[in-house]
């Protein structure tokens, strides 16, 4: 039996053409049997690892069956985190892309609530958001879910793991009775089930099993790498590396160009490839790859479609791809022809979630990388330096030069060895054989404590047998059973903590999970990492690692609202520390708290400071 194309699934033919304008010719098992049931107007369970296509599996049956006319919402997905609403938002505009009237309205926390008004007041047929930001929506009756058609769960798992899954239920509780809804989840726990069986009813399962696609003969490293500091941590591995012929993939045309710009003015050999190039352009680069005129190409995923080149020896994600799909097709760009491959992954601090779902997906486990140090690329330096020396000297083209310095070296009585150091030292300059390397925050503390978490039953941990006499018992009694056993697991105490004060509390009806879902949405900060909470009644207290950057602490504190309150995330002056972004306030000017006792824990045993992500 032939496997089924977008033409014989039955969506609309606005979306089918942009389908064939993205360049898709097959559908993914999960598109493949999620859009009829989704299409018929039936409820969906979808269990699948993210980067299978989900995406694409509820938007392209949902688009079909829209109104443009109608400006009132119409379709609504929830997701876990504003990087993926703001992810699904784009799919969609790129799948309507021929549908006229169409708008499609991203609402999520962290970003000034007026503009998303002035949105829904305008009107939007689908609106993709946070659970957080959408219920302040309900609340305040600026969304209204009376006329709603679809509703969409993407990585339901993901919003019990952050403490969403109440206001996901709440809202769920508001849509329409005939509403058709739709829940994608890499796993089940009883939870979500209870979730499925209450809202969802008899709804059709459709379950992808993750296999395994890496070629065995790539090996797959991961470099934890801040935005700015990619090009510098590029150069380092390129100096290093012995590599052939390398792959390096962006998201945008734009960066294509900018990057391969860029490693042209450091010495490299580089081209672009991207899909505004011509198609001659685009066979001229590939051929020059093949040939070795060009020994780096900086390419988009569509441009790099089917490219064959055998001496690819090095794929690097430059940018991590929101599809695992995509990491795949990219990695196997390498490893061609019974050859060995490597493949490198920058990843930034907020982009754990996307790696976690790349090694789900592959079910591999990606390498830490550690950055080339100054001593390492000095040394590769001298080497080819020296190389290209004896090079030199074996061409036999000297004879006309020897005089020249025999007779420098006598009339100024010098050495000639002090003569080669100074022709050495001018050929260096532009490229010194020495360099001073401005130093890289590549901290892969996150990673690594997952990994090397210790045994929770170790004899050197600290007996917790007096839990009941600690003065906050009683209020901790009062947290949801799900907030506390959160709270319970074991702590990595290689971290240190710094206790940050918020200006909303009981009395503002917050909950612990409330306060967890906005740092771990907002701040990138994982559940894990987040300590321990204490509610007070006009104002709350919580853990957080030190180090945090100034710009998110600065976010935080301006921006980010907590059950309809800003949050006003501050830190006592008791908790001041160098190398933090309210350090720099007056030392004169003490504030009120400044009297209480310093609330900073220091770990049990390894002293050493880590930059948390």
């Amino acid at each position: 039996m032939s496997s089924p194309n977008f033409e014989s699934l039955g969506i609309a033919s606005p979306v089918l053409k942009a389908v064939q304008q993205l360049g898709y010719e097959q559908p993914s098992p999960i598109q493949a049997q999620s859009i009829p049931i989704l299409l018929e107007g039936e409820n969906l369970l979808g269990v699948a690892q993210t980067g299978t296509g989900k995406t694409a599996a509820f938007a392209l049956p949902l688009l079909s069956r829209v109104n443009s006319g109608q400006k009132k919402p119409q379709i609504l997905v929830l997701t876990p985190t504003r990087e993926l609403a703001i992810q699904v938002a784009e799919a969609f505009q790129t799948y309507a892309r021929n549908m006229k009237g169409f708008h499609v309205l991203p609402i999520y926390g962290g970003t000034d609530m007026r503009g998303q008004l002035r949105g829904l007041e305008r009107g939007a047929q689908v609106i993709v958001g946070t659970p957080g930001r959408i219920l302040d929506h309900i609340r305040r009756r600026s969304l209204k879910l009376n006329e709603l058609n679809a509703l969409v769960l993407d990585e339901a798992d993901e919003m019990l793991r952050m403490g969403f899954i109440d206001d996901v239920e709440t809202i769920l509780a508001e849509t329409p009775d005939t509403c058709q809804r739709a829940l994608f989840s890499a796993t089940m726990p009883p939870t979500i089930r209870r979730v499925v069986k209450k809202y969802l009813g008899d709804a059709k399962e459709v379950s992808i099993a993750a296999k395994t696609k890496t070629v065995e003969r790539i090996t797959q490293r991961y470099l934890m790498v801040k935005g700015h500091q990619k090009m510098d941590a590029l150069t380092r591995i390129l100096e290093v590396e012995e590599f052939d012929g390398m792959l390096i993939f962006v998201r945008t045309k734009s960066a294509t160009a900018e990057v391969a710009e860029k490693l042209e003015a450091r010495g490299f050999s580089a081209a672009a490839l991207n899909g505004d190039l011509s198609q001659t352009l685009r066979e001229r680069t590939v051929n020059r790859l093949k040939k070795g005129q060009v020994d780096i190409v900086v390419a988009t995923d569509v441009a790099a479609r089917g490219l064959d080149v055998e001496r690819i020896s090095h794929v690097v994600n430059y940018d991590i791809p929101y599809d695992n799909e995509a990491y795949v097709h990219r990695i196997g760009r390498t490893g061609r022809a019974g050859r060995e491959g490597q493949a490198i992954l920058f990843v930034a601090p907020k982009e754990h979630r996307l790696l976690r779902s790349i090694e789900q997906s592959t079910r591999q486990k990606l390498a830490i990388m550690q950055l080339p140090t100054g001593e390492q690329v000095s040394g590769q330096r001298v080497q080819q330096f020296q190389d290209r020396i004896l090079q030199d000297i074996e061409t036999g083209k000297l004879d006309q030069f020897r005089p020249l310095l025999e007779k420098l070296a006598e009339e100024n009585d010098i050495s000639m060895t002090d003569i080669a150091a100074a022709m050495t030292w001018q050929l260096q300059l532009e490229r010194p054989l020495f360099p001073k390397l401005v130093p890289l925050d590549t901290s892969n503390q996150g990673r690594s404590e997952r990994r090397d978490r210790p045994d929770r039953n170790r004899p050197d941990r600290k007996d917790r047998s007096d839990r009941k006499n600690r003065p906050d018992r009683n209020e901790r009694s009062d947290r949801p059973r799900q907030e506390r056993s959160r709270k319970e697991r074991p702590r990595n105490d290689d971290i240190e903590m710094v206790t940050y004060r918020m200006e909303v509390g009981k009395d503002h009806g917050v909950m612990p999970k409330d306060i967890v879902g906005a740092i771990a949405n907002e701040a990138g900060i994982e559940s894990q990492h987040i300590g321990r909470i204490r509610l007070e009644d006009d104002h709350s207290t919580v853990d957080l690692p030190e180090g945090m950057p100034k710009d998110i602490f600065n976010h935080l504190k301006n921006k980010v609202r907590v059950c309809q309150q800003p949050m006003r995330l501050s830190l006592p002056s008791s908790s001041l520390q160098k190398n933090h972004p309210a350090s720099d306030k007056p030392k004169d000017k003490k504030s009120k708290d400044s009297q209480k006792p310093s609330q900073k824990r220091s770990p049990q045993k390894d002293t050493t400071k880590k930059q948390p992500e």
